[in-house]
């Protein structure tokens, strides 16, 4: 035998011997008995059918068999509007029109899991009132570099955080009868050359930093479907490496549904089958036969090349996503709502806990707009929609309301607003090319006079500013963290004529702040708002809403303060990047190399004033298999209603092996009343204390003290305790 022959069977009696546990030990062995039996029943082109598309978004079903067809959707932050199926167009519907959230980093800066589910809920109800099946999300990705495209899609440079925000996502979605799909599995860190670059990283950086967001996925969200993403891993696609798809995904997570591929992210027909691919998807315009999960497999099973025991795993794996979002003619399955104003209070929430307040000098905010004759609003963001805008990510929401329009619409009757341009949207992308980043460092020095004059006979001058999507998008990297179209100078003038000048940033990813934070008194960060964004944004400047949202990653105070560009390692060269900064991704680098950002990991300012206190652990020595139950008091002991978010940090100060200063290990966001106390308590595995050991390919918990820091961000720690691991 050939050493590809022998290959072939070993994993085919691998296969045969994973089914054959499967409905063992499985609880649910009537639904694979079920499998089985409609399996049996087809023919190899019938089964190759329901492994790849007919058209972008839809695979076949099989009507004698009552198997129908699979309609999946964009979608992590808002259900896609309708694609032609065999063009990019849309098809023009008049009841697309959905709820639109803001996408993954506004969601991670809420530091609460209880809107994550609701936003699940709220999609799945609109996709399946879409009748849709699948819903493409989330977008998981670490955020390594603040150039990458997509970091506006992702949640955070934290694996713990994506994973407390992902569960409850994943398990609400899929309450309402559809699949998530968790991507982009995996490192999909830069969009430059995406389907080229082979990434390369330890084992502990794997298993430590990205790889815990999708096991949180599969194996506590219970996600249905995975995609793979479009990069390399260490040579090989991510579509068709054995090592992440067979060995880590199905292997080490028990994952039992659907592993597809990104859009035309295909490479193989016999490589992939064998390694665990189940779905090709695509964008080629070529016969949908032709792709290499099409004809090509049907060939490669006759001439022994796979088994079809491969082919009928791969069937029985569509088929139980299937039944477990009730496709197979189950009459209690979730029809659906779309745009009720539950889900439009949903969006609403979601901006308004996103928005961080970074720096409040003076407390100019919260503005009392009935004191207030006249204000300036100025910047291109106070008028442009963004919700269009990311590619893939892009929604046809049912509404938009810019900040401007908010604004005019809750105070234009008590006070005169002036409204200016300030800069000018100097970029332009067209998808397949993005033209005028390098073109965005203009001045235009006649708008910025007037906003000067608009600033001059305003009580207030508050400035809508930051990045479009032609920065933060699928497809292109940003490059550089600056703020485009001559903004600071734009604020550097304002702030001249006037002292109470506010920035609004709207942006999804890193920016440079060094030139702004010395020159204004006040900043927010509002990220995409969604359809709600003006809303959001404007009840926060009044003090109707106080803001409690905390920054999901670390800003740099430059771009060469980030570990992957202080190590020369974004994009890599000649389509390889290794990740020598390892594990200390974001504030585990700052925190180790005791790097100041401008503004560190879990930070946000409020209204109010929280104190924290009484941390302590329920006992001082703990076992390997124990939980150490962690308490602490949060005091609201200002005047307003407010949240804070305790977020709990763990260090391993002597070790074998080089930890980070600090790990994010828990958190709560917790809302209080003025002088309002409550007890919180956090529970930590002490095996969740450990690090991944490359010599044992495994966890290891050395013994020892540990440290358990309680703070307001990763560079705000205000109590430590010490526990001690036997």
């Amino acid at each position: 035998m050939t050493k590809s022959m022998l290959k072939v069977l070993a994993v085919s009696l691998l296969i045969s011997g994973a089914v054959q546990a499967q409905k063992a030990k499985s609880p649910e062995s009537a639904q694979e008995k079920k499998i089985q039996s409609l399996v049996k029943k087809m023919t190899i082109e019938e089964k190759v059918g329901l492994l790849h598309a007919n058209s972008k978004f839809y695979v076949s079903g099989i009507p004698r068999l009552g198997i129908p067809e699979w309609a999946l959707s964009d979608g992590p932050h808002g259900v896609r509007a309708e694609i032609n199926r065999h063009d990019w167009g849309y098809s023009g519907w008049t009841t697309d029109s959905a709820t639109c959230f803001p996408p993954g980093t506004a969601l991670a800066a809420s530091w609460n899991p209880k809107l994550a589910q609701e936003r699940g809920i709220v999609l799945g109800e609109e996709a399946r009132f879409r009748k849709k099946d699948v819903l493409l999300g989330p977008g998981i990705n670490i955020i390594r570099s603040p150039l990458c495209g997509r970091n506006f899609e992702y949640l955070s440079e934290d694996p713990f955080l994506i994973s407390a925000m992902t569960v409850p996502y994943i398990k609400a979605l899929q309450s309402k009868d559809v699949a998530a799909s968790v991507k982009h599995f995996l490192a999909n860190n830069e969009e430059e050359n995406r389907v080229l670059v082979d990434v390369t990283m330890s084992d502990r950086a794997l298993h430590e930093i990205y790889l815990p967001g999708f096991k949180a996925a599969v194996e506590e969200g219970g996600a249905l479907t995975v995609m793979a993403a479009y990069n390399k891993f260490r040579g090989d696609w991510c579509s068709e490496s054995e090592y992440l798809d067979r060995q880590i995904l199905r292997k080490e997570l028990g994952f039992n549904g659907v592993l597809m591929t990104d859009w035309n992210a295909a490479h193989s027909t016999v490589k992939a089958a064998l390694a665990g691919l189940d779905l090709e998807m695509g964008t080629d315009i070529k016969d949908y036969n032709e792709w290499y999960f099409a004809n090509p497999l049907i060939s490669a099973v006759k001439e022994g090349k796979v088994p079809i025991a491969i082919v009928d795993e791969k069937v029985s794996n569509v088929l139980r996503v299937m039944m477990k979002t009730k496709m197979l003619g189950d009459k209690t399955r979730e029809k659906g709502s779309m745009n009720t104003p539950e889900h439009q209070k949903a969006a609403y929430n979601s901006a308004a806990e996103a928005v961080v307040l970074l720096q409040n000098q003076n407390s100019v905010l919260p503005l009392d707009f009935s004191k207030l004759k006249s204000i300036a609003v100025i910047g291109d963001n106070a008028t442009r929609k963004h919700t269009s805008g990311g590619l893939s990510s892009e929604i046809k929401p049912l509404y938009e309301v810019t900040p401007l329009e908010a604004l005019i619409k809750k105070f234009g009757s008590s006070l005169k607003i002036n409204f200016v341009q300030g800069y000018e949207k100097q970029s332009t992308f067209k998808e397949g090319s993005n033209i005028g980043q390098s073109d965005s460092k203009k001045v235009d020095w006649k708008l910025i006079d007037e906003a000067v004059e608009a600033a001059k006979k305003s009580d207030v001058a508050i400035i809508f500013g930051g990045l479009n999507h032609d920065f933060d998008t699928e497809s292109f990297d940003k490059q550089d963290m600056k703020l485009p179209y001559g903004q600071e100078t734009l604020i550097r003038e304002v702030a001249k004529v006037n002292p109470r000048t506010i920035v609004v940033i709207i942006a999804g990813s890193p920016i440079e702040l060094a030139g702004i934070v010395n020159r204004v008194p006040s900043i927010l960060w509002a990220w995409f708002g969604g359809m709600e964004a003006g809303n959001a944004v404007a009840d926060v400047l009044s003090g109707k809403v106080n803001p409690s949202g905390k920054m999901p990653f670390t800003l740099p105070v430059s771009l060469d303060q980030s570990p992957a560009h202080a190590l020369g390692n974004f994009p890599g060269r000649n389509l390889k990047v290794n990740y020598e900064e390892d594990i200390l991704v974001g504030y585990r680098w700052f925190d180790t190399k005791k790097i100041v950002p401008q503004f560190p990991f879990g930070y946000g300012q409020s209204y109010t004033s929280f104190e924290l206190s009484g941390l302590n652990t329920d006992k001082t020595t703990y076992g390997k298999d124990e939980v150490v139950r962690v308490k602490f008091s949060v005091k609201n002991s200002g005047t307003r209603l407010g949240a804070e978010v305790a977020q709990l940090y763990v260090s391993d100060p002597v070790c074998s092996v080089m930890r980070p200063t600090k790990e994010l290990k828990g958190f709560e966001k917790v809302f209080l009343q003025p002088g309002e106390t409550k007890t919180v308590e956090l529970l930590v595995k002490v095996s969740d204390l450990g690090f991944y050991d490359e010599s044992r390919k495994g966890w290891t918990v050395e013994p020892g003290d540990f440290l358990f820091h309680l703070g307001t961000s990763s560079g705000d720690i205000c109590q430590t305790v010490k526990i001690v691991v036997q």
